[in-house]
């Protein structure tokens, strides 16, 4: 752990490692023993922060308060569910794609290397003329 992050852990809660999450506590401890003066420093601020919000009044909401957040607050999404069918047909369309791109190179491949069809041609074309003797 840095300094920075065990400054921002300490900001965010408190000057008492043992209200930190869980997770990142022993952490903390084994920064706090690594570097004692720092870790106190950090500390002893934040407590001191601490202590002042302690003397502040806890007040609680009204459930008139609680019920208006909850009722403003944004609920599920609508409307979403007709963009499931997309990611298949997104699928589909994207292998139907290549499938009809393979089939347009085999094509064009295929009538590059296709014996010739008629049989003079062929003949003329299978001929081993390396035996026959140049005529001057």
């Amino acid at each position: 752990m840095t300094r920075e992050q065990f400054q921002a852990l300490a900001q965010a809660y408190g000057g008492d490692i043992a209200r930190w999450p869980e997770a990142v506590r022993d952490e903390a401890a084994l920064f706090a023993a690594a570097e004692p003066a720092a870790a106190q420093a950090v500390l002893a601020r934040e407590a001191e922060l601490d202590a002042a919000l302690d003397l502040l009044p806890r007040v609680t909401a009204s459930a008139g308060l609680y019920e208006r957040i909850v009722a403003e607050a944004p609920g599920p999404r609508r409307g979403a569910r007709w963009r499931l069918w997309l990611t298949p047909a997104g699928l589909g369309a994207a292998l139907a794609g290549v499938a009809a791109a393979g089939l347009v190179l085999g094509v064009q491949l295929g009538e590059r290397t296709a014996i010739i069809s008629d049989p003079a041609a062929q003949a003329v074309a299978d001929l081993d003329v390396s035996t026959v003797a140049e005529v001057s």
